[in-house]
């Protein structure tokens, strides 16, 4: 099985790319900078690849065109935290660019690559949830969540027919760098549990919002 996972120098992403390395899978590590525990993983690394900036995106992933990939792990992401009277239009940009249109720009990239029957995960946040928003703030991130949802219900829609089955997957409150530390659950717990919904997606629920836990978010 071959997986190929955003952001996999920290984080989620890097807890995702040992749970799978020691699944027995063959892991294709994507970040913009390496670090020593990924280097150390024992798995494939592609640096230089930084989501946010699609003019170089064809040239980075194209170590990944010959290999006939099996998952694709949509990760990368960033967090800022405006506010509605304290905000930056170029945070809210780089978000946008980073956690909505980094996914779909990989995923259209890599398409030609993806297996018969693949999967593609999307790491979205419950922060895009209309319903689930009851504290406002985090315009960029939340706004660009949302986004991220939406692309990921059209993808599963136009790549049904094609046998390729897509999660949108809100991975917990996790203790990781980009939340200080907060969290109620660390990421070795969460790639597991996010490894198990992976597990259980299909093209019969591709499309849908599902919580690490198994909970159907609401939109």
């Amino acid at each position: 099985m071959n997986v190929v996972i955003t952001g996999g120098n920290r984080g989620i992403g890097l807890a995702l790319t040992k749970q799978y390395k020691a699944r027995g899978a063959k892991v294709y590590a994507t970040c913009r900078n390496s670090c020593d525990e990924l280097n150390s993983a024992g798995v494939n690394i592609v640096s230089g690849v930084d989501v946010a900036r699609p003019e170089t995106l064809a040239e980075k992933l194209a170590p990944l065109m010959d290999v006939k990939i099996d998952l694709l792990i949509n990760n990368a992401g960033v967090l800022g935290r405006e506010s509605i009277d304290d905000w930056d239009p170029n945070t809210i940009d780089y978000q946008f660019r980073v956690n909505a249109m980094g996914p779909l720009l990989v995923s259209q990239s890599l398409l030609p690559a993806l297996a018969e029957d693949a999967k593609i995960a999307l790491i979205s946040s419950r922060m895009g949830s209309m319903s689930d928003n009851g504290s406002g703030g985090y315009y960029g991130y939340r706004m660009s969540k949302a986004a991220l949802n939406a692309a990921g219900v059209s993808m599963a829609n136009d790549l049904r027919a094609k046998g390729i089955a897509v999660g949108i997957f809100h991975p917990g409150f996790v203790q990781t760098e980009m939340v200080n530390g907060a969290g109620d659950i660390d990421a070795d717990t969460c790639a597991e549990r996010l490894a198990s919904r992976i597990d259980e997606l299909t093209v019969d629920n591709s499309g849908r919002f599902i919580h690490s836990n198994g909970e159907e978010l609401p939109w």
